[in-house]
């Protein structure tokens, strides 16, 4: 039933309405619905998936990094630092740094997604591999921003991710105008299927 539920949203939505494929900083962020005659604002997911497949994308720079470098996908001092970060911020914001946390541990398993696929594509195919590798440091500035902008939107639906069945199907079509909008392969699919295990 909730499949069905999901399905025939996603279907309703995406079909025939091209404000949805837009990015998420040219998009209104809530959804305008009509309730008995009266327009209500109702929350939605847009922005924050958005964002998600943004840090997703950036994977792809991690991975042609550590390409070079050598240095292995896991980092656990890293890790550990982003999510002690963000039970902080979200203590400060707050919202509940539990749910906060496994949000953001998600994230990090959704970029290892991506970068073990990709290493593991360029070492079976070299002549596909980048000719170069980003300095990690600077790809982790833009992450922190990232993280940044991500804390701003778990405030703002913090309410309708714990909402349950809405919660599920806007997930839902986020995803899929988001996954079509940035034309996303299969890995990248994974990726942010991965990324989603915790939003709701």
């Amino acid at each position: 039933m909730l499949r069905k539920l999901i399905t025939t949203a996603v279907a309703a939505t995406t079909v025939g309405t091209s404000t949805l494929l837009m990015p998420a900083a040219d998009a209104a962020p809530n959804t305008t619905v009509q309730l008995g005659g009266v327009h209500e604002t109702a929350p939605s997911l847009e922005a924050l998936t958005e964002l998600v497949i943004q840090r997703i994308l950036v994977g792809d720079d991690v991975a042609a990094s550590k390409y070079f470098s050598g240095k292995p996908v896991d980092d656990p001092v890293r890790e550990q630092q982003i999510l002690d970060s963000v039970r902080a911020s979200a203590v400060q914001l707050g919202i509940d740094p539990d749910s906060t946390a496994a949000f953001f541990r998600a994230q990090i398993e959704a970029s290892k997604v991506v970068q073990r696929g990709l290493l593991a594509y360029w070492a079976a195919h070299p002549d596909k591999a980048p000719t170069s590798g980003p300095d990690l440091n600077v790809i982790r500035q833009k992450l922190d921003a990232l993280t940044t902008q991500l804390l701003a939107e778990l405030v703002r639906v913090d309410d309708l991710r714990g909402s349950g069945l809405r919660c599920d199907i806007s997930l839902a079509i986020a995803n899929a105008t988001g996954a079509a909008h940035h034309h996303l392969d299969p890995l990248h699919r994974r990726a942010l299927r991965t990324a989603s295990t915790a939003t709701c």
